[in-house]
């Protein structure tokens, strides 16, 4: 039962991340690039976070304060979160917000492999059982079995597929990565090296004013606070604590959000099959939160 504070803190996160794609179609729709949206909302969350840390900093006892060999770990990941944004965002102005957020979920089962391959965590029976359950209902929800993939964008499919791996090692990093770190602390610098990283890889386009406006400036703001600075925070203090293999299965929560959201601000139908696989997603995540906090019962 201690574990479901931060249970709830990963899976609300992960429903707010499930918003952003129907927030992005919409902006490339008025004409902004992935650069723009990407690069701002993470610096503007940066910046947030950064705030957060230092007004709580004198208010912090006896917690460690980070040191500089947390700093490039924290960096390097914030370079993680970065690459997902942007590569989704991307991603969504070649094909379907609905394909590319089915691509992007298979961030879970890229987690459960490094975290295997790599640190020898083998996932449990019911991690397993739940991630195979998630993964039909993916299919289902998505649409995927009555899309012909070879007719998208292979560009399209390529950058919703590199911002799948670079999720996965966000939440490997994310579990491991500072943590003797104050949250706040961990976020601003997270986010710092996101930033960075757009900045690096499409510097002109990112910080180029050519769209900006009053009205890109309240979208960015928004989508920083509500799609970034928040998940971001609850992450950073989530999945450290329950680890990358249970929180890969959480933030599968983002697809029928996802869905959801189209449906709601984008207009986009849902079918009964979506409805099913949604269905399905939730019912998985419900059946495996359930086993984690009563399994000392049992």
């Amino acid at each position: 039962m201690n574990n479901i504070k931060y249970i709830m803190m990963v899976l609300a996160g992960s429903c707010l991340y499930g918003t952003m794609s129907s927030m992005v179609k919409m902006l490339h729709g008025k004409g902004y690039t992935a650069a723009e949206i990407s690069y701002w909302q993470a610096l503007i969350a940066a910046l947030l976070l950064g705030l957060a840390a230092l007004a709580t900093r004198c208010h912090a006892v006896n917690i460690n304060k980070m040191k500089k060999k947390d700093l490039w770990p924290l960096l390097l990941t914030g370079s993680a979160i970065g690459l997902v944004n942007y590569l989704y965002y991307l991603s969504v102005s070649y094909i379907p917000a609905s394909i590319a957020v089915i691509i992007l979920m298979q961030f879970t089962w890229f987690s459960l492999l490094l975290e295997w391959l790599i640190f020898g965590r083998k996932p449990s029976r019911i991690e397993f059982a739940t991630m195979a359950t998630i993964l039909t209902g993916t299919l289902l929800a998505g649409g995927l079995l009555e899309t012909d993939l070879c007719s998208m964008s292979a560009k399209g499919l390529l950058t919703a597929t590199g911002a799948a791996m670079a999720y996965a090692v966000y939440v490997v990093a994310n579990g491991r990565i500072g943590k003797g770190v104050r949250w706040q602390s961990k976020s601003a610098t997270i986010m710092l090296g996101s930033s960075l990283t757009i900045l690096a890889i499409n510097g002109s386009a990112a910080i180029g004013l050519d769209n900006f406006s009053t009205e890109f400036a309240s979208w960015a703001m928004m989508l920083a606070i509500a799609g970034t600075t928040i998940p971001t925070a609850l992450f950073a203090m989530g999945i450290y604590k329950i680890g990358a293999c249970t929180s890969s299965v959480l933030m599968t929560a983002e697809l029928p959000v996802a869905i959801i959201s189209a449906h709601l601000i984008l207009g986009e139908k849902t079918s009964n099959t979506q409805i099913a696989g949604i269905i399905i997603m939730i019912g998985a995540i419900s059946a495996m939160n359930y086993y984690r906090t009563n399994k000392h019962r049992i």
